[in-house]
């Protein structure tokens, strides 16, 4: 009696480990596929994508052999985002990763199923997509760019390169999630220095101009740019007209000043792309979104143009230099 439950025993061990196995070799020759859907274009995510990318790689996935990325950029088109995410769905991808809030908002909209990570999001709170922080809910968790104290900063920083700062002019998109609170905390971070702030909406590429117009005929010192898909994709334009107009500028992200900008504050936004990679691995070996907060930036850098600071005959104080993590010469 004794042999024959051993016997049993071992035939169910044996069982049991070949099934074991078998389902282990045929999660090994899965493969992944990740849909990631952005606002912008891959010449404006660049860096972001490599990081993306290299974040995978350390996790040991490798395009072609055990995962497939289906990129979908809308090209500064956000009308177009809905069909992009829609094409994802049909896709029938096992994780949606997306690069912003409005990015963000279309992948909400077609889809409550497909896990989706975000990136990169202003207020995932207070753009809905998110109940909390902490726990999620629904089909949404990632990485969150809203650090209030982030406004008093740019303002602090401005105020040392530009002491005879007074008036400022803030270039935002009211379209953009998460556009609305950053104004707010950096109206109230600015009533401590004394400094008025005008606020310009700028919806497109032609308002770009018309901006910087009225930022003059409202005395502004200095100009402070929110992040906005918009904004960012017309880098350029922006970084060349703020130079023209002899305008200091501070902008959220380092690519402005890499095209020429004077100087950027804020998360480093290719750290939290690296990152993002961690939660579609989570997602992918079967852990659940309510078990995966949303995490805030843990790393912040300054980068200054010394070039540009010249173009518009401003000194930039050691102070200052000193505390850069990065200056373009």
């Amino acid at each position: 009696m004794i042999k024959k439950t051993v016997v049993a025993l071992a035939v169910a061990l044996v069982l049991i480990l070949t099934f074991v196995t078998r389902n282990e070799a045929q999660q090994a020759k899965k493969v992944w596929r990740i849909g990631f859907l952005a606002a912008t274009s891959p010449s404006v995510e660049a860096a972001r994508i490599e990081a993306f990318r290299q974040g995978l790689r350390e996790l040991g996935y490798v395009e072609g052999k055990n995962i497939v990325i289906e990129w979908r950029w809308a090209e500064g088109k956000f009308d177009r985002l809905p069909d992009l995410a829609a094409e994802l769905v049909r896709l029938n991808v096992d994780v949606i990763v997306t690069g912003g809030s409005t990015s963000s908002g279309a992948a909400k909209e077609v889809t409550t199923t497909i896990p989706i990570v975000m990136a990169q999001v202003n207020d995932p709170v207070g753009s809905g997509f998110v109940a909390s922080l902490a726990r999620p809910g629904g089909n949404m968790t990632g990485l969150s760019t809203l650090v209030p104290e982030l406004s008093g900063k740019r303002l602090e920083l401005l105020k040392e390169v530009v002491p005879r700062l007074s008036h400022v002019a803030v270039f935002g998109d009211s379209t953009t999630p998460g556009n609305a609170q950053s104004l707010k905390e950096t109206e109230l971070a600015a009533r401590p220095f004394k400094v008025q702030v005008q606020y310009l909406d700028i919806l497109g590429p032609k308002d770009i101009e018309s901006a910087f117009r009225q930022a003059s005929k409202g005395r502004a010192d200095a100009v402070l740019v929110l992040g906005a898909p918009i904004l960012i994709s017309q880098r350029k334009q922006i970084a060349d007209l703020a130079v023209k107009n002899r305008l200091p500028a501070m902008y959220g992200q380092p690519e402005y000043v890499e095209d020429g900008g004077l100087m950027s504050y804020g998360v480093s936004v290719v750290d939290l792309y690296r990152r993002a990679a961690t939660y579609v691995d989570k997602i992918l070996k079967g852990r659940k979104l309510a078990d995966l907060p949303v995490e805030q930036p843990t790393k912040f850098e300054l980068v200054i143009n010394l070039k540009t600071a010249k173009q518009i005959g401003l000194t930039i104080p050691q102070s200052v230099l000193f505390r850069a993590d990065r200056v373009i010469k």
